[in-house]
């Protein structure tokens, strides 16, 4: 579905080969670090869609005790969590969520999106279709094309043409 970017490959290329070995069914985004500053939060939204489940792996947390009791937290639903280093949390980022990191230190996670146990196989392949188009459209791997009713425009037809057979083609009529 996506591809590696060999520049972060080669920063990273432990985890690289880690999450190759694990051979996770990464969907969508699929792996990036995540860094949260000191006094700093994300307000509350939501992804829309629930076929993607997202894991947290804490990397760098700052704990309560150098902190003064102060956690991190990350808040789905009605359900509040903090992370830990050396830990998963999963969250279907589907209903709403919101972060906060009230500490003096930043938050580190490695963040996992993969597609959600519970697709068929057809649904994660009509995803998977999807997807693998956008990126490729995106990218520029597939060419744009004018709609239709711009193109006859420009060739003389549609709007533009009659107005322009009844005025003379713009040029005073003669």
């Amino acid at each position: 579905l996506g591809v590696w970017n060999m520049d972060n490959v080669k920063e990273f290329p432990k985890t690289y080969e880690l999450l190759r070995n694990l051979n996770i069914p990464l969907a969508v985004r699929g792996v990036c670090f995540a860094r949260q500053g000191p006094g700093s939060g994300v307000q509350p939204h939501t992804d829309g869609r629930n076929f993607i489940l997202t894991s947290h792996l804490g990397l760098k947390v700052p704990s309560p005790q150098s902190s003064g009791g102060e956690e991190c937290w990350i808040q789905v639903g009605d359900q509040k969590s903090t992370w830990q280093e050396g830990k998963l949390l999963t969250l279907d980022t589907s209903f709403e969520h919101s972060t906060g990191n009230p500490t003096e230190e930043e938050r580190h996670v490695l963040i996992i999106d993969f597609w959600h146990p519970e697709l068929t196989q057809a649904e994660r392949a009509g995803l998977e279709f999807v997807y693998d188009l956008r990126n490729k459209f995106e990218s520029g791997k597939i060419p744009f094309r004018k709609p239709r009713s711009l193109q006859e425009e420009e060739e003389g037809q549609g709007l533009a043409g009659l107005w322009n057979a009844i005025t003379g083609g713009g040029n005073g009529g003669e």
